[in-house]
């Protein structure tokens, strides 16, 4: 799993669902605290909110006006990646199902499946 040295990356609307989605719910409090900065660095202003237009739906689906879908420049420090990282192979390594639109978020992060069963 290789780390960059910390990055700007630009995320989509669901990009920045699915990473919110994977952050991890626990760990020890510097992690928290990393947690916490990236939740409010992925989370939607009033702006957004107005622009998008999110309706949830009773499935637990979510969609959203996509005219004011608009990539987000999101900071990614060094620990930061590393727990997304960290994530994307645990499930991995626990036979999770993806959706199709965790692709674009691996491409970004540079993960890819080898990483989560330990081969070259």
């Amino acid at each position: 799993m290789d780390v960059r040295k910390g990055s700007n990356l630009k995320l989509t609307v669901l990009e920045r669902l699915l990473v919110l989605r994977l952050l991890p719910r626990q760990g020890n409090l510097t992690t928290l605290r990393i947690v916490r900065e990236l939740e409010r660095e992925l989370s939607f202003s009033e702006e957004e909110h107005a622009a998008l237009q999110f309706v949830n739906h009773e499935n637990g689906s979510t969609t959203w006006n996509a005219k004011g879908d608009k990539e987000k420049d999101v900071e990614f420090g060094e620990v930061a990646q590393k727990l997304v990282l960290e994530e994307l192979v645990a499930a991995e390594a626990s036979g999770e199902q993806f959706p199709i639109g965790i692709l674009s978020i691996c491409e970004k992060f540079e993960y890819k499946p080898e990483d989560a069963d330990g081969t070259p």
